[in-house]
């Protein structure tokens, strides 16, 4: 009651500005309790999947061009290597197939990683068909030979970039149906937070939007799966089981997905057991044995992420507390500089003084030595020298005033 009547009861507190200060507080509450997790950003998955499906085309019709190019010279070479990785290799390694000899045949050994298919090379480059190719056409081949080496090599550590970052951002379900299918679902629905709002049966034909349009428009039989299909299950599974089990697979998706949205602690426990529970599911449309209830394998589930979670909490605290204690020792160390500066400032400056003092008073030392020494008058000795002399003369004098006054002042007291 008093927050619906805030702005009668306070006076000058109208109904727009307590609905504005409701919103602001609104805002910053939940700013506070939705943390900004830098690791747990799905924009890296999606460019990274959309990455690796641009190189898979590129290095397909890279390879090509290196089969069709090469092959004028030697082409014997593609019947026998049928891999684009490792023709492009061999086309690097051989260049100009009649130098290649017995001693190369290690080399190709290394690449093949066969004996019998290195020895087949070797003895078709003997008896080649292939035209003769001048060197400036040979190094055009290996230089562009060793692009696409390059980029099939960077293919496999972005492979690696996108598993390590699945297994940060969504573990469940990268556990569930595979580190790629999953990131192209995510890549599909354009965020994990879009991929947990979706209903299983959206998740089941996504990426088959133009299949089930055209479905809808003839009035025919809808699709099945979209980019699920791409899951080990689903090709597993008999031909009559492939709708039941996609469906099946949909389901547990689309509770890994919105376990990874929405934990604080993401872990991959829950995608494991949904994991058996799909495998469970196909063995009983198979052989009949009936699987675990959800509820029995969700509570094992429950169980064992708490175990996890406390075990990372754990070592999320040692890890703060080292870094306090860290932090603690810089700032000791960073006090205790600045005192020893501050000291050394300190006794540099007290020692200055008394070095002035006893500088003057080895001047003018030095200066009455050499008088004495060269019998010269003050207005023989260089006008520095002399300046000494005369203030030196100037501050007996005022001593000698100074001690005949004190005398006085005694004589008249007595």
């Amino acid at each position: 009651g008093i927050r619906l009547h805030f702005h009668a009861l306070v006076k000058g507190l109208t109904a727009q500005s307590a609905s504005k200060a409701q919103l602001g507080l609104g805002h910053s509450y939940s700013r506070a309790k939705v943390k900004f997790n830098v690791n747990r950003v799905d924009n890296m998955i999606i460019q990274s999947i959309s990455l690796l499906d641009q190189l898979d085309k590129d290095i397909n019709t890279f390879s090509m061009r290196v089969r069709e190019w090469y092959g004028y010279h030697f082409p014997e070479l593609i019947k026998i290597v049928s891999e684009n990785y490792t023709y492009c290799q061999l086309a690097k390694f051989i260049g100009n197939r009649k130098e290649l000899s017995e001693e190369s045949l290690e080399g190709l050994e290394e690449i093949v990683m066969d004996s019998a298919k290195a020895q087949a090379i070797l003895e078709a480059s003997r008896s080649s068909m292939g035209m003769d190719i001048s060197p400036l056409d040979l190094i055009n081949i290996e230089s562009f030979s060793r692009r696409v080496i390059s980029l099939s090599e960077y293919r496999k550590g972005l492979q690696e970039y996108l598993r390590s970052k699945m297994s940060q951002v969504a573990p469940s379900l990268s556990a569930l149906i595979g580190e790629v299918v999953g990131a192209r679902l995510i890549s599909h629905a354009g965020s994990l937070t879009n991929l947990a709002k979706y209903p299983a049966s959206t998740v089941q034909i996504l990426g088959a939007e133009k299949a089930l349009f055209r479905a809808l428009k003839t009035r025919g039989n809808t699709p099945k799966y979209g980019l699920i299909f791409h899951s080990t299950f689903i090709g597993r599974a008999a031909a009559k089981n492939k709708g039941r089990i996609s469906r099946y697979l949909a389901n547990k998706c689309t509770i890994a997905s919105r376990i990874d949205c929405f934990s604080e602690v993401p872990t991959s426990v829950f995608g494991d057991k949904l994991r058996e529970q799909v495998e469970e599911r196909l063995a009983f449309y198979e052989t009949g044995e009936p699987p675990r209830k959800n509820l029995v394998v969700m509570k094992e589930a429950v169980v064992e992420a708490n175990e996890v979670v406390a075990e990372v909490k754990r070592k999320q605290e040692k890890k703060e507390k080292k870094k306090k204690k860290r932090e603690k020792r810089q700032l000791e160390a960073l006090a205790a500089a600045a005192e020893v500066e501050n000291s050394v400032l300190e006794t540099e400056e007290n020692d200055i003084e008394p070095k002035k003092k006893k500088k003057k008073k080895q001047q003018e030392l030095e200066a009455e030595v050499e008088l004495e020494e060269n019998g010269l008058e003050e207005g023989a000795l260089p006008k520095k020298k002399r300046k000494l002399t005369v203030e030196a003369d100037q501050e007996e004098e005022e001593e000698e005033k100074k001690k005949k006054k004190k005398k006085k002042k005694e004589k008249e007291r007595a």
